[in-house]
């Protein structure tokens, strides 16, 4: 062969292979810069659904524990009310000059058990009788007597600020707000004094496992802490300023930026609580798969394009799973496993809203009967396993197109969402459903040796007889449900049925 056309095929193999390079750098350059932009704008779209996602249900997550705080201060205000079951509590005066000496100090041992028995329902620090002339009886502790001092009765009387039920709550007393304290006016010349440590909210702030470096608050109208779920802060610490600056003046919002993601409600007697969290913390997870989505495009240009698409569902399964976390914990009754009051009534609505006349709905309101005798004698604890049974039931007795939710400590709402039918069988269907759920209740018994018994009261509204929004069903069913009380119990009673059951 001549040496030119030899130096020529040489100089083709050459370009040949240059082309081949040329398009497999070309390629790999095209593939990789695809992957790097593709996973950027995924991870900017990630971020911006997974901060709106879990701000929404931290939002809802700060409305569960407004619900738990009212729930346990109402549980306390209960229980200082069993205090009134003795008579002598609430008629004897120890500031009565015409006291017969000898009859006072019987009567003031009866008042004295009587509280002391009550006292050891709840960790409680004090729980006893205050008189105007400071005179106590009951558990009042020393720090409490050193606290008020010669003032204990006039500045206990001034922490009543709900006129209605003359009583109150209050905390930071002397800069001190270690201790809660619950006051009720018995009569004008004495107070029922209830305390304890502010530590003993951890059981009402439980935060979710997804949520554990969220940090809960419960401060008072001027910011100051009375409990944080932050070991490091003090009660009566103010708010810390960062968080202050963004919540200052506001009764209930949800604010998220780059710093923090923090939610705002306002309790009773204008207490906030507070929740927040670092929004690095948030999207923590997602900056440890952007480093790895980086790091293998890299490694691997040649798979790019797979291998981003795997890496993309992972991360979407990723935060699919602590979404779906979140929400079931936001959106269900721990207890239970049933929907909340929120979210039950949120869907109900909606369902509501969306039917025409045609549509065959029903609001079945039901009310544990003894409920409150299964606690008192069992414990709640053991009332606990009783709600979570009930739930069970509710879930066994109904089907998967209905809604059940728990609403109330003992209180239950299903919305029963049937096919159109004519009304006759329309009703039936609910009375078999309310039947077998009764005929349920009547097997149930409590206790260990299965003697305590509980039943279920029952009210029922109709869409579109009884109302067309959940409002007026709700209420329909509420009135009906007083009505299966009154007329005594275990029994159910429809909306429709009042003018008859009014005439019993």
């Amino acid at each position: 062969m001549p040496k030119d056309k030899a130096s020529d095929g040489s100089d083709n193999l050459k370009r040949m292979k240059q082309l081949k390079y040329f398009l497999i750098a070309g390629f790999a350059v095209i593939a990789f810069c695809s992957i790097i932009i593709v996973s950027l704008l995924a991870i900017h779209r990630t971020d911006t659904v997974l901060k709106n996602k879990v701000a929404d249900l931290t939002s809802s997550l700060n409305v569960q524990m407004k619900l738990n705080l009212e729930s346990f201060m109402s549980r306390m205000e209960t229980i200082g009310n069993l205090a009134f079951a003795a008579e002598e509590s609430y008629t004897y005066d120890a500031t009565d000059p015409s006291n017969d000496e000898y009859d006072a100090l019987v009567t003031e041992k009866a008042i004295s058990d009587k509280l002391y028995s009550l006292c050891i329902m709840e960790n409680f620090v004090d729980y006893g009788i205050v008189y105007r002339n400071n005179h106590f009886i009951g558990k009042i502790s020393n720090g409490t007597i050193s606290l008020f001092g010669d003032r204990m009765y006039e500045d206990l009387h001034s922490m009543i600020n709900r006129q209605r039920t003359n009583d109150g709550w209050a905390a930071g007393y002397g800069q001190n707000f270690k201790r809660i304290y619950y006051v009720k006016e018995i009569h004008e010349n004495a107070v029922l004094i209830i305390s304890f440590y502010a530590s003993e909210l951890e059981k009402v702030f439980d935060n979710p496992e997804n949520l554990a470096d969220m940090v809960i608050r419960l401060t008072d109208k001027d910011y100051g802490l009375i409990y944080s779920s932050d070991k490091m802060e003090v009660p009566g610490e103010k708010l810390p300023e960062e968080i202050k600056e963004r919540v200052e003046g506001k009764k209930a919002v949800t604010i998220l930026d780059n710093e923090y993601l923090v939610t705002v409600s306002t309790g009773e007697d204008n207490w906030y609580i507070i929740c927040s969290i670092p929004t690095r913390i948030i999207l923590k997870e997602k900056n440890v798969m952007r480093t790895h989505i980086m790091l293998t495009a890299i490694i691997a240009s040649a798979l790019a394009i797979i291998l981003g698409m795997v890496l993309s569902i992972k991360l979407t399964d990723v935060i699919t799973n602590m979404v779906h976390n979140l929400d079931t914990k936001a959106n269900t009754d721990q207890l239970t496993g049933l929907l909340n009051k929120k979210t039950f009534e949120d869907n109900a609505e909606k369902i509501l809203r969306d039917s025409d006349e045609k549509d065959n709905h029903s609001i079945i309101l039901l009310d544990v009967d003894n409920f409150k005798g299964v606690n008192d004698t069992l414990g709640h604890a053991y009332g606990d396993q009783v709600l979570a049974r009930i739930g069970r039931t509710l879930t066994e007795v109904f089907s998967n197109k209905d809604l059940i939710g728990r609403i109330g400590g003992d209180e239950f709402c299903v919305m029963m969402n049937i096919d159109q039918r004519p009304y006759e069988e329309y009703k039936a269907l609910i009375e078999e459903k309310c039947t077998i759920l009764q005929d349920e209740f009547h097997r149930y018994y409590t206790g260990e040796n299965m003697d305590y018994k509980i039943s279920c009261s029952i009210g029922i509204a109709m869409f579109p007889l009884d109302g067309r929004n959940f409002s007026e069903l709700y209420s329909a069913a509420d009135e009906a449900l007083y009505l299966s009380k009154h007329r005594g119990k275990d029994i159910f009673t429809f909306f429709s049925d009042k003018e008859e059951a009014d005439t019993e």
